[in-house]
């Protein structure tokens, strides 16, 4: 006879271990660190696939442009080098710190782009980039964070005292994205202006807009689109190839076109690490806009829903310390920087799949590029900062003791300098909310 149980009783005891797996991962999720380790895992993985993948993808090209089939590698490498510490440093200043640090950063950000209007590089259609020395920067990535940092702070002073009337929340707030997106457009670079509106829309999705307002909003962002499409050959014949492919295979529908095909030949699993063979010159920016179509042909449908899974994953995060969090101001960042870096992964993975036209907007911490790596790590620390300040986080760590950084630092005599960092990030939560 077999042991198996059989009849009503078997149903039971099915149903109790499922709620007992239910209840393992709902206590699982409600620790204290949760968010924390969310970001900081979701943050490592899609750093070391962005890595791999930018090898893989970049290899072909760079031995035909530089000998070196590690050259675009090694500047990512470079980036990511530089961009860890200040993700680390990040994860441990004060609150006070990010809504000291809006205000410059949006100043800097200001300059850079009247720079780019004058005396900026025009590449593929947009002119974005500044070339000093031998370093390319794009002044439009470090607008994102500015905008987050600025208008929370902005936002969660008005609201300081109480509710107010939603239509003062919007000056000096509109204006300023209304400046940056306009700098933006002067430089044809459409995809970023759209991560900059969505930016300010959860800020005011957060403070608690009336849907009317997002109505009006909605409706002249696809009017000023609109024109802006129709002003630029180039945008026109990108919006004609991206709603026929395959139609204009062989003309602007071309980097769609083998996309999807690199996209479709990966099958279940791909055809292995390397092994892509859309990258050898036929996707156009295989490494950068459309990494994601090398990640689908080598790593197949399981990896490139490995990817979507670690950003949804890591907006989950982020969204679970602006609820868990009472502070408005860690509130509105922590939704604003989710919303820049979720959404502009959705347009990305959007434009390569063929749901979206092409923007031209990278992969987060996945695509080359040291300009928008080094914004979204600092975002990221910033949201690893937040995450200490959930209910019980600090007890947590407390009892957790130093990590091996720490104890790296006190090795070498760093402890005090360590613990003077650490300090001033221990603020007393405030009890309002922003409404």
């Amino acid at each position: 006879m077999s042991d198996v149980p059989i009849g009503p009783g078997a149903a039971t005891t099915r149903r109790a271990g499922r709620a007992d797996r239910l209840a393992a991962l709902g206590e699982l999720l409600n620790r204290p660190l949760t968010s924390y380790y969310l970001v900081l895992g979701c943050s490592a993985l899609l750093l070391a696939l962005g890595l791999m993948m930018v090898l893989s993808a970049s290899s072909i090209e760079a031995l035909q442009k530089t000998g070196n089939p590690f050259y675009w590698f090694l500047k990512q490498s470079l980036s990511v080098g530089l961009g860890l510490p200040v993700m680390w440093i990040c994860s441990r200043l004060p609150q006070r710190f990010f809504r000291l640090a809006g205000y410059p950063l949006m100043a800097l950000s200001v300059i850079g782009l009247i720079m780019v209007i004058f005396i900026g590089e025009t590449e593929l259609g947009a002119q974005r980039w500044l070339y000093v020395g031998g370093l390319t920067i794009q002044p439009s990535e470090p607008a994102k964070l500015g905008l987050v940092l600025w208008g929370a702070d902005l936002l969660a002073r008005k609201a300081k005292g109480g509710l107010i009337e939603w239509r003062q929340l919007l000056i000096p707030l509109m204006p300023g994205t209304a400046i940056l997106a306009v700098m933006v457009m002067l430089g044809r670079d459409l995809g970023t202006t759209l991560v900059l509106m969505l930016v300010f829309l959860a800020l005011l999705w957060v403070v608690g807009a009336p849907l009317k307002l997002f109505g009006g909003i909605l409706a002249v962002s696809t009017l000023a689109t609109v024109i802006m499409i129709s002003v630029e050959g180039y945008r026109s014949a990108r919006i004609a190839g991206w709603l026929d492919v395959w139609g204009n295979a062989q003309g602007s529908g071309y980097q769609a076109a083998m996309g999807q095909i690199a996209l479709g030949s990966g099958g279940w699993f791909g055809l292995g690490l390397g092994s892509s063979r859309q990258k050898w010159g036929r996707v156009p920016h295989a490494e950068s806009d459309f990494i994601f179509s090398i990640i689908g042909e080598e790593l197949g449908l399981m990896g490139t829903l490995l990817v979507v899974a670690l950003f949804g994953l890591l907006g989950y995060a982020g969204l679970r310390v602006a609820s868990r969090v009472k502070d408005p101001f860690v509130r509105l960042a922590a939704s604003a920087a989710v919303a820049w870096i979720a959404g502009q992964a959705i347009v990305n993975i959007g434009a390569v799949i063929g749901v979206l036209p092409i923007t031209g907007i990278p992969l987060p911490l996945v695509s080359y590029g040291g300009s928008a790596l080094l914004p979204t790590l600092a975002a990221l620390g910033m949201l690893l900062s937040f995450a200490k300040q959930e209910p019980g986080a600090a007890d947590a760590l407390a009892a957790r003791g130093p990590g091996p950084a720490a104890r790296a630092l006190s090795w070498l005599g760093l402890s005090r300098p360590l613990a003077r960092i650490r300090r001033p990030g221990r603020l007393r939560p405030t009890s309002r909310h922003v409404e």
